[in-house]
C-alpha cells in the first residue's frame, strides 16, 4: 500500500485483504469487462477510418498509428505485419502514391516492421522537403528584377529621379515621358511629375 499515490489509495482503503484490493485497482486502471469491450470497439473503428490529415507529417501519423495499434494489442487484438503495413500504405495522402506504388512492389509487407516502414516513409519525406526547398530557392533567384538604365541626352532623367519619392514612381513617369515621345508630343515632362 504504501507504493500506492494518494488517489489510488483512498479507493483501496477499506479493503480487507489483498485480493479484494487487487480486484479494485483492476477496476481503476483496466476498467470492467463492459468497458474494456466499449474501448477495444472504439479503437477499432479509430483504426479502421484512419487516415494521414492535411498538413501532418510522417511522425505525426506514426504517433497517432502507434498509438491506437498499441491500446489495440494491450486490448487482445492481434495484427500481423502485412496488415499494418497496408493498413499505414492506405492513409496516406495521394502526394505520398509514387512511395507507396515503390514499397507495394517490393513485396516485402509482410516481413517489413511498420517501425521500419515509417523510418522509409521519413526518409522519403525528408527528401522531399529538400527538393522544395531547392525549388523554392530556384524561384525566388529567376523572380529577381534587375533594374537597367540607358542615358540618352535629350532624356531628363536626373531631374525626373529628384522629383519623385519612390523608385516605382520613378520608373512609371520614364516610362510615361517614352510614351509621350512615341506619340509625338513634345511637352514639357515635369508638369507630369509628382
Amino acid at each position: 500500500m504504501s507504493s500506492l499515490n494518494m488517489d489510488e489509495f483512498f479507493c483501496v482503503s477499506q479493503c480487507k485483504g489483498a485480493k479484494e484490493l487487487w480486484e479494485v485497482l483492476e477496476v481503476t486502471h483496466e476498467g470492467t469487462n463492459d468497458v474494456k469491450r466499449e474501448r477495444k470497439h472504439a479503437l477499432i473503428q479509430e483504426y479502421e477510418v484512419f487516415k494521414m490529415q492535411q498538413g501532418e507529417s510522417i511522425g505525426e501519423v506514426h504517433k497517432r498509428f502507434t498509438h491506437i495499434v498499441n491500446h489495440l494489442i494491450g486490448l487482445g487484438k492481434e495484427f500481423d505485419k502485412e496488415e499494418l503495413n497496408i493498413k499505414v500504405l492506405k492513409c496516406l495522402d495521394r502526394s505520398w502514391q509514387p512511395k507507396v506504388t515503390t514499397i507495394v512492389e517490393t513485396r516485402y509487407l509482410s516481413t517489413l516492421t511498420t517501425t521500419t516502414l515509417f523510418g522509409k516513409l521519413t526518409e522519403h519525406e525528408i527528401e522531399k522537403q529538400r527538393l522544395n526547398d531547392l525549388e523554392s530557392s530556384e524561384k525566388k533567384v529567376r523572380n529577381i528584377a534587375l533594374k537597367t538604365s540607358t542615358k540618352k541626352n535629350d532624356e531628363p532623367e536626373d531631374e525626373v529621379a529628384e522629383l519623385c519619392d519612390s523608385e516605382n514612381l520613378y520608373l512609371l513617369v520614364k516610362r510615361f515621358g517614352r510614351y509621350l515621345k512615341k506619340k509625338g508630343s513634345k511637352g514639357n515632362l515635369k508638369r507630369y511629375t509628382v
